[in-house]
């Protein structure tokens, strides 16, 4: 069993101050965002628990928010990338 986690400090263009994800065995197993809209980013980690990061990588990478150039999600991406 292969474990990896990160914590991950986003842009200051984003609500969330952190975020955490852990990835087992090539799958997303946990997502946790501190600050940021709560309901939506539970949301978001929910919908992307078991996914392989690639996939999430794939359908969120470039999502900006508010005319900013980048989102919560977008932040989670290059997260994802950091732990390649």
């Amino acid at each position: 069993m292969m474990r990896k986690t990160i914590n991950f400090i986003p842009s200051p263009e984003v609500c969330p101050r952190s975020i955490d994800i852990t990835i087992e065995d090539g799958v997303i197993k946990e997502v946790s965002f501190q600050g940021g809209c709560n309901g939506n980013l539970q949301g978001i980690s929910k919908l992307i628990y078991g996914m392989k990061p690639e996939d999430v990588i794939e359908r969120l990478k470039g999502i900006s928010c508010g005319g900013k150039s980048t989102s919560c999600p977008d932040q989670l991406t290059i997260a994802l990338n950091e732990m390649k």
